[in-house]
């Protein structure tokens, strides 16, 4: 890396001095404020470019950055900074929020606007820096989801994180041409993230949703569990808007989800191919681990019992009044 600067080579009371000028020479203009009674704190720097996209690597001791209000002022800069945990905790506040880092995490945070990066015990992290205009989305989408913890464990976030730790460490074997095409599809990446994050999709017509939700509940009928607040997480939706959308189809969720069921175990019961398969599994392939409570529930809906369904003793057909509040 082009850039390095390390507390070791400098006195050790003048290291708290040095480390605020290392990363106010990095980054944007910052303060740093360091724990009572600190001797000899510890930091280490480095880092390099790709096109337009500053990439450090910092290995510090226990310390807190802040971007005030008037360094702001002072000494304005339109960046965006993500900042990944390599190994110890840190946390990140901005705008109302706090974003807890642990190993693989990572969080954004806007040098526009006041922040706090602190940690308690040694870390070490990969800081990104770049213009706000090299993110395609809009700074005030960005500005919902700054200082919000991205895991580096699962989803989208379990894709960046190895391959931005990966990228670090081959920053001098990148031809600038190459750098500036690797920072681009960093950046795609990250907005990616974020648009995940924001869920910044235009919004779906409430048809297609519907369908959408109905195709999922019947993929998921079996589930025991299944309930509102499954189906609406699953689609990024509050249950309230859930419930309007089956309201405007002149039905409710668990009314629909009862009807989906009771509808397959019919027809089961009536397939002469799984006639050697006792009504209590078909109830349980249907989401029904309860026997009695299924045998109740097929009784008031058709009339009958499943095993007068499945005998054929008489035709199963919905009765009208059904609409109650039970899967």
């Amino acid at each position: 890396m082009s850039y390095l600067a390390r507390t070791d080579d400098v006195p050790r009371a003048e290291r708290c001095d040095f480390w605020r000028s290392v990363v106010s020479e990095a980054f944007v203009p910052l303060e740093a404020t360091f724990p009572a009674g600190v001797d000899g704190f510890r930091g280490r720097l480095s880092g390099g470019t790709l096109g337009p996209l500053g990439v450090f690597d910092v290995d510090t001791g226990p310390h807190a950055a802040h971007r005030t209000r008037g360094l702001i002022a002072r000494s304005p800069g339109d960046y965006y900074k993500l900042g990944l945990l390599v190994h110890g905790s840190g946390v990140l506040c901005q705008d109302g929020r706090q974003a807890v880092l642990g190993p693989g995490d990572f969080a954004v945070y806007d040098t526009s606007r006041p922040y706090t990066l602190a940690f308690d015990t040694p870390a070490r992290l990969l800081v990104l820096i770049f213009p706000q205009t090299m993110l395609t989305l809009p700074p005030q989408t960005v500005s919902e989801v700054t200082a919000t913890t991205i895991s580096g464990a699962a989803g989208i976030g379990g894709l960046i994180s190895p391959f931005l730790l990966r990228m670090s460490h081959l920053l001098e074997e990148v031809e600038p041409r190459g750098g500036v095409r690797l920072a681009a599809n960093v950046l795609d990446l990250l907005t990616t993230a974020l648009a995940d994050r924001l869920d910044t999709r235009a919004p779906e017509p409430a048809g297609a949703l519907y369908l959408r939700i109905t195709a999922f509940v019947e993929a998921k009928l079996g589930d025991p569990g299944l309930d509102p607040a499954q189906i609406a997480a699953a689609h990024h939706i509050s249950t309230r808007y859930l419930h309007k959308l089956f309201h405007g189809e002149g039905t409710s969720v668990s009314a629909w989800i009862r009807e989906r069921r009771l509808d397959h175990c019919r027809r089961d019961l009536a397939d002469p191919l799984l006639r050697h398969r006792p009504v209590s599994a078909i109830a349980a392939r249907w989401g029904y681990v309860d026997a009695s409570h299924f045998s109740r529930l097929f009784r008031a809906t058709y009339g009958v019992s499943p095993r007068e369904c499945r005998a054929g003793q008489a035709v199963c057909a919905p009765e009208q009044d059904t609409d109650r509040a039970v899967l």
